[in-house]
């Protein structure tokens, strides 16, 4: 075992498979008494179980960390009340967080109904914002602490997953404005994207150039959760975890802008704006024609 977060506790939700039992494992064997949170569904969100989480703790404790398992749904409110709670009642403070909880429901945006939108939504996104609404308030008296969120390359678009692009999409307006909000108390915040090999993942309708495995994905984040990227000020920022490869994403900006004198009209508009400010392409559109002929073959295209 290692000492980078020696003396730490840290909650990580969605930690009963994939990437984020990775991280809770990392985490345990870098010192640090871990909230094991997994309410234990399967990839849509259904036939949950505690087993799974319990699971997570018994490997900890087999190589000699210390672990305790939350089963709640962490999309309620008090389900994410819960695994802080739980880290204060069990280790007597929190210093990180990090939310890896996701589901799937995957529709084309004109066929998906309430019941595919919601609980994707509420998972997702609902469920980092329970987390860290309850983690901050503890971290802002503490004076210290780290909320990691997770994102995905889709906040870009997806064809068939606008319930998942938009929660991922939102998670990484959340964590911007919880590192605004909260860096004067001495608290980060920070989302990853992840590219690695998962039950989540297996789906994905493009063979993926640059994909790793979780154990990659739970190096960063563990480096995120030290005092290590702490000293550094580390705060804001998207990054990209796909094997080899670790990535940063821009933050948002104006590209170009124009301005014009006295009121717009449209046909104003129409003669000014494709010329003087134009249109930043998606990089996504360029790979439709690729995934539409490789779902009617029954293939997978490659993608960066």
């Amino acid at each position: 075992m290692g000492n980078f977060l020696a003396g730490k506790v840290v909650a990580v939700t969605g930690a009963g498979r994939g990437i984020g039992r990775a991280v809770a494992l990392a985490a345990a064997a870098e010192g640090a008494k871990v909230v094991v949170n997994d309410y234990g569904v399967a990839a849509d969100g259904t036939a949950p179980t505690s087993a799974v989480a319990e699971a997570v703790v018994k490997e900890i404790e087999a190589a000699g960390g210390e672990a305790v398992a939350v089963a709640d749904d962490i999309s309620t409110m008090a389900g994410g009340q819960r695994v802080v709670d739980t880290a204060l009642s069990s280790y007597g403070r929190l210093d990180g967080v990090v939310c890896v909880a996701g589901i799937l429901r995957e529709r084309m945006l004109f066929n998906m109904s309430e019941q595919e939108w919601d609980p994707v939504v509420a998972t997702h996104l609902k469920g980092t914002f329970t987390v860290f609404r309850a983690a901050s308030a503890v971290m802002r008296r503490q004076k210290s602490g780290t909320l990691i969120g997770f994102t995905s390359g889709n906040h870009q678009g997806s064809v068939s997953q606008a319930n998942y692009s938009a929660a991922k999409g939102g998670i990484i307006s959340l964590v911007r404005s919880a590192a605004l909000g909260l860096h004067k108390y001495g608290v980060t915040a920070n989302a990853v994207a992840p590219v690695a090999r998962t039950r989540m993942s297996a789906g994905v309708p493009t063979e993926l150039k640059e994909i790793g495995e979780p154990e990659d994905v739970a190096a960063l984040v563990v480096y995120l959760l030290s005092d290590a990227a702490k000293e550094q000020d580390i705060t804001g920022q998207v990054y990209t975890s796909a094997g080899p490869k670790i990535a940063v994403w821009a933050q948002p900006r104006e590209l170009r802008a124009v301005h014009g004198e006295g009121s717009w009209t449209p046909e104003r508009v129409a003669e000014v704006l494709p010329g003087a400010v134009g249109v930043d392409p998606m990089p996504m559109l360029s790979q439709l024609e690729a995934m539409e002929r490789a779902a009617r073959g029954g293939a997978r295209p490659n993608a960066r």
